[in-house]
């Protein structure tokens, strides 16, 4: 049997996002988003209010950072997620985040998270929220590589479970199934 669920957009695994871009006074700002996506191979896709002072942010610099969540950084992620930088300018600072300036955008890539893509902004539409950033440049910190491509396993990226408001770490690695031979039932 099914249970009605109404309208709730129940996607999962829904990554978490750290969201990086600088201040007026040029201090780091960062911010916990949920609803973010691959836009398309070259894009990221966002659902950021306009009342966000990460939103403000990137609306004047036109760029930003987007940093995959993890498990070995999941306090200071829960962190920037509840606390508004428009209600406590010191936020980035108290989170224990440590940032450095991207030679590619005019945002702070955050390097206690093991990938990190540099955006620009190529649209945002304040109705329905949805911010649309250009990928001009990506790294990733060696520690989570296993022959020269992302190890999910090392890297234990967070997803958040959207139906009981928690943050859970990917596992292991379970292979490609069919691909590896595996019998459909």
């Amino acid at each position: 049997m099914r249970k009605d669920m109404g309208k709730r957009p129940l996607i999962y695994p829904q990554p978490v996002l750290i969201i990086g871009t600088y201040n007026d006074d040029g201090t780091p700002n960062a911010m916990n988003a949920a609803w973010g996506a691959v836009g398309d191979d070259h894009q990221v896709f966002l659902c950021l209010s306009a009342d966000h002072m990460t939103t403000k942010n990137i609306l004047k610099r036109r760029a930003f950072t987007v940093q995959i969540a993890d498990e070995k950084n999941i306090v200071a992620s829960d962190y920037v997620g509840i606390v508004s930088g428009n209600k406590d300018p010191d936020k980035f600072q108290k989170s224990g985040l440590h940032a450095e300036k991207s030679r590619h955008v005019d945002a702070p890539i955050l390097t206690d998270y093991a990938i990190c893509m540099e955006c620009e902004l190529e649209s945002y539409e304040s109705e329905h929220c949805h911010l649309f950033g250009n990928i001009i440049h990506t790294s990733v910190d060696e520690s989570v590589l296993t022959g020269g491509k992302i190890d999910v396993s090392k890297l234990k990226p967070l997803t958040f479970d959207i139906d009981n408001a928690r943050y859970i770490a990917l596992g292991p690695i379970v292979g490609n199934a069919f691909r590896e031979g595996r019998a459909l039932k």
